[in-house]
């Protein structure tokens, strides 16, 4: 079903300048030069509370009090608009649901928020029942649908259903509980024996698990049997892909499909562990790209028949070996993505994908020609050269970090090192491939462990070459970053195993 379809199935979609929600004085916006001036003139606080501000970075400057609540101060206290609370005492975080827990209940947030003038609203990376209740405790409206719906759609056996519902097809996969190897031949015995293994729930290659043989499933065991349901999939060639969209009351807004970094040893210890995107023109074939835009809009609409509304991402998977497409996974929130398809070409034409995401929940009626801005999106001309990578800690070890380079602008010398240029928190300060805006995450005094995000490195053209590996300019970026952090062992006495700390946090 395209939007148009959308459009009539949907009565009351704010399209027709009719909304259940909104106040009946409310003016209609009516294209996209008044739906700019209307964040451009908004009033309403709105607070983006998370580890960094990395995934909505620069929504600020087209959202007026649009703020960010922050845990790590990535900016040494220099952006204007993140405020990051003095540190105090708290339990060891195991999510970034904890952290924004910490943050909500933390004295200097909570008087940041009650100084709103009018009722505040938040966005997330991640939340869950108990932010909820926090966020009800203090008069605050969480702008995403319900943290249980968002639970159910990140379910990766869920995100089958909803895109065979909508059209979309998954790799040849059989959804099955796991009691041993024996009891894994026999249930994937349809798909061949050279698999794929995914638990319902997971981030950047934690839990899958490519199995071929015994030896393989012995090394995952734990992490499979007894896991519930697991989405077993047959093994092929293939290229990741990333897509974002915003699904809303007169369609749904669909963003570029990225290139994805995946696995790199360079950046990243976790096999099958993404780490980062491109964006560019002709990523994809042209009828790969008119597919994975359509089947995105087929189930950004199925999503609203779900009852759930706002920004989304899928992961798609290119069969190289005949072209076809297929769903990986969808995240109901913003991404590690999200901040390359904000700053997109086409988003400084028209506006960044996560306004729309804004305006749904703002109960603002407007008019919106979803087909069209589509259209124009999909236009190579509207799309230009960037790439980001995220840098962890690969080694097998703990130590405290004594220095680490700063965010802003670095530039790559002629002998491959790399220099700091001056401070800046805008990407689009970065003026050739030669320049790269850095984001750090780990400060000195922390520990650095395997898995460790140090930073996101983002610059222009492009961090692949043809064959997609990384190209020989990105691997003298990442060196040259990860030259800049010094460290010194953990003394003997704290020299303990790390829980596995490599928890999300972007």
């Amino acid at each position: 079903m395209n939007n148009k379809a959308v459009k009539k199935v949907v009565k009351k979609a704010v399209v027709s300048g009719k909304s259940s929600t909104a106040k009946k004085t409310a003016k209609t916006l009516n294209n996209m030069s008044e739906i700019r001036r209307f964040f451009h003139r908004n009033e309403q606080p709105i607070f983006f509370v998370s580890a960094t501000n990395f995934n909505l970075l620069g929504i600020d400057e087209w959202c007026r009090n649009f703020k960010y609540i922050s845990y790590i101060d990535c900016f040494d206290g220099r952006h204007p608009n993140v405020f990051v609370p003095s540190e105090a005492e708290h339990p060891e975080f195991e999510s970034i649901e904890d952290i924004n827990v910490y943050l909500l209940e933390h004295k200097e947030v909570i008087d940041l928020i009650k100084s709103s003038k009018k009722k505040p609203k938040v966005v997330f990376l991640m939340f869950d029942k108990r932010i909820e209740k926090i966020c009800k405790e203090l008069g605050i409206d969480v702008w995403f649908p319900k943290a249980a719906l968002r639970e159910k759609i990140d379910h990766k056996i869920e995100t089958v259903r909803i895109g065979n519902a909508a059209g979309v097809p998954s790799v040849p996969n059989v959804l099955s509980v796991v009691k041993s190897w024996k009891h894994l031949q026999e249930v994937a015995k349809p798909i061949g024996t050279d698999l794929v293994l995914q638990s319902a729930f997971g981030d950047s290659g934690h839990t899958t698990f490519f199995i071929k043989s015994e030896k393989d499933f012995k090394r995952y065991e734990q992490k499979i049997v007894g896991q519930g349901e697991i989405k077993i999939m047959k093994r092929i060639n293939n290229r990741g892909s990333a897509i974002e969209a915003c699904a809303t009351k007169a369609g749904t807004v669909v963003g570029p499909l990225m290139t994805e970094l995946v696995g790199f040893k360079q950046l990243t210890p976790y096999r099958g562990g993404w780490c980062g995107n491109e964006i560019f023109p002709g990523s994809f074939d042209e009828k790969i790209l008119e597919k994975a835009r359509r089947y995105t809009e087929n189930f950004g609409n199925q999503l609203v028949k779900e009852g759930y509304r706002g920004y989304f991402e899928l992961d798609f998977l290119i069969d190289t070996d005949d072209g076809e497409v297929y769903l990986g996974e969808c995240n109901p929130r913003v991404t590690g993505a999200s901040s390359m398809t904000n700053h997109a070409a086409f988003a400084h034409a028209d506006a960044p994908l996560f306004l729309f995401h804004l305006l749904e929940f703002s109960n603002v009626p407007f008019k919106l020609d979803v087909d069209e801005l589509n259209a124009r999106w999909a236009d190579s001309e509207n799309i230009d050269d960037w790439c980001q990578m995220v840098i962890k800690h690969t080694d097998d070890n703990v130590d405290i970090l004594t220095e680490a380079p700063e965010s802003g602008i670095w530039r790559l010398l002629p002998d491959g090192t790399v220099e700091y240029d001056r401070f800046d928190y805008h990407r689009r300060a970065v003026n050739s491939e030669n320049e790269a805006f850095f984001l750090r995450i780990l400060m000195p005094g922390d520990y650095r462990y395997e898995g460790a995000d140090l930073g996101i490195l983002v610059t222009r053209g492009r961090a692949m070459n043809k064959a997609f590996q990384l190209n020989a300019r990105s691997k003298q970026w990442i060196d040259g970053i990860k030259s800049k952090f010094k460290a010194v062992p953990l003394p003997t006495a704290e020299a303990l195993p790390v829980s596995d700390p490599a928890f999300k946090i972007m």
